[in-house]
């Protein structure tokens, strides 16, 4: 009984020590985030009046869209 207690404890803290993202997550998070923030940083450039020019409208959000995206392969990908 005490040496299944031992190994159940041993798997609790092994897992423990382990992240859940790696090196090369984290350095893709950062670029995915930069990408949100040039898509949005592009929205504001825009000249046109409300923002309904193709900088408003069609680039920036299209970035900021990417970097979403970039963001949730960037969770879901394995070490």
């Amino acid at each position: 009984m005490k040496n299944t207690t031992d190994n159940i404890a041993n798997e609790k803290t092994g897992n423990q020590n382990a992240l859940p993202f790696s090196k090369s997550n984290f350095t893709l998070m950062i670029i995915g985030i930069v990408l949100i923030f040039a898509g949005f940083f592009i929205m504001t450039l825009d000249k046109e009046e409300f923002g309904f020019g193709f900088l408003g409208i069609t680039l920036g959000p299209a970035i900021a869209f990417i970097g979403f995206i970039f963001q949730f392969y960037t969770i879901f990908k394995k070490k």
